[in-house]
């Protein structure tokens, strides 16, 4: 998994102790992490709908 890189290893330590204080659980680092961004704002009407949509997508 690519996101092994972030999460495996003892020199990765650091890394693990302050996404388990973002409140990671343990069994969380056996899963891939999925980043999610788009381009809601509120300043352009026709991207109002993309905040929910971003949050049914993190779900």
């Amino acid at each position: 998994m690519r996101s092994d890189q972030v999460k495996k290893g003892w020199e990765r330590a650091p890394h693990r102790s302050l996404l388990r204080a973002t409140g990671i659980k343990t069994e969380d680092f056996g899963k891939p992490f999925i980043g999610v961004c788009n381009s809601y704002t509120d300043c352009i009407p026709g991207h109002v709908h993309l905040h929910e949509v971003g949050a049914y997508i993190k779900e």
